[in-house]
């Protein structure tokens, strides 16, 4: 097998219209728009109806497309009194993952004509950021807050959150972060969004799969761990001997690297930026800290490996998170919150077939490197003849 290959690395297995990467040159496309053009100049709730409707809205459509999302927000009440029976230390991935899927009993799981999945789509998107501040909020035994539907989908989450609302600057701060996140083409989890619908299972089954990938710590749970090293080193001072101690035993250096990019992810360079600004406004030392383990460790993969390295997505989003008051371990649901626009997109897609016809189901092919014992296969023998 070409070792290249290996995780299907470089296979392309389907058309898309949606988004692109340049990992050459640093590029990312959402339907044509270059993500920093978008993040200077769109908001959230426009961003997703451009992934989503593959184009920009008119006035009229965005109001229309906001109402809908507005109205949308609330989640059942039994799903919040079924949050309460859940042990308060469970992992939150986890809680939205199983109520992602509980979604499908309580809304039609139609999902058989674009217009209904447009509809499953902006339930989506709606419902997430209300059942992790849902569960934020009962896990630590405070007062629910309803949605307010006066606020921004960014300045709202904050708000039921924290009980308090956003000031102008936050609110867009956290707006762009939403807007970097939304997608990235064929990740592992909308890889896995795209199998799933490819079953011809309904958008709450494709999205619930999501999650699950998204947990893990190689893909949406790598920010949570950036915070952890962060708050592990916690001194600017100690960063280069961190970092050299942990090169040294092979460790991975979070938030370093990608799959795809070659070059400096241009999502880290607007996070830079952003981890920067909340900083001054905050007076705590994580960006510097963060900085300082930019500059170090690509300095060390040159000394030690003779490579070139950059950060990725993850590197700065962790401390924006942090400086915001938000807990640790919902950095990964709110990468969820963003991506889940993304993932709505591709259901659709590979449901629709909207790029180019393609095989409805995927099944890819195994090497086998198991057992072999000849052409008829191993030969079975009963339990009392075996050693």
């Amino acid at each position: 097998m070409d070792t290249k290959n290996i995780g299907l690395r470089g296979i392309e297995v389907a058309d898309t219209r949606i988004s692109n990467i340049d990992g050459k040159r640093g590029k990312l496309i959402y339907r044509g728009y270059d993500i920093l053009d978008l993040t200077k100049n769109s908001t959230f709730e426009e961003t997703a109806y451009l992934l989503l409707y593959d184009g920009l809205p008119t006035k009229e459509q965005l109001v229309e497309f906001k109402r809908k999302l507005v109205e949308a927000r609330f989640i059942p009440k039994q799903m919040q009194i079924n949050m309460g029976n859940w042990r308060k230390d469970a992992d939150p991935m986890d809680m939205l993952q199983a109520f992602v899927s509980a979604l499908a009993g309580y809304y039609d799981e139609e999902f058989s004509t674009k217009e209904s999945s447009y509809e499953k789509a902006i339930n989506l998107i709606a419902k997430v950021p209300t059942i992790v501040a849902s569960w934020h909020r009962i896990r630590n035994g405070l007062k629910l807050i309803d949605p307010d539907p006066s606020l921004s989908h960014a300045a709202n989450f904050l708000y039921m959150m924290s009980g308090e609302k956003p000031d102008e600057g936050i609110e867009k701060i956290f707006d762009i972060c939403l807007i970097l996140h939304a997608d990235h083409t064929f990740n592992a989890s909308t890889f896995t969004a795209r199998q799933v619908a490819s079953t011809r299972a309904h958008m709450y089954s494709a999205a619930s799969a999501a999650i699950g990938a998204l947990s893990g710590e190689l893909h949406g749970g790598a920010n949570t761990e950036v915070m952890k090293m962060l708050l592990d080193i916690q001194d600017i001072q100690k960063v280069e001997t961190w970092i050299k101690d942990a090169m040294n035993k092979g460790d991975r250096i979070m938030g370093m690297g990608h799959a795809v990019y070659r070059t400096y992810d241009p999502r880290a360079q607007v996070l830079k930026e952003l981890s920067r600004k909340v900083a001054v406004r905050t007076g705590e030392p994580w960006f510097d800290i963060t900085e300082k383990i930019e500059t170090t460790t690509i300095s060390e993969m040159k000394k030690q490996k003779d490579r070139d390295i950059y950060p990725n997505v993850d590197l700065y989003s962790a401390s924006i998170y942090y400086m915001l008051k938000i807990p640790v371990d919902l950095n990964t649901p709110i990468f969820a919150i963003s991506r889940v626009v993304g993932w709505a997109a591709h259901i659709i897609e590979e449901k629709f077939a909207e790029a180019a016809p393609k095989p409805a189901l995927y099944r890819p092919k195994a090497t086998y490197v198991g057992k072999y014992c000849g052409p008829q296969g191993c030969e079975y023998k009963s339990l009392d003849l075996r050693e």
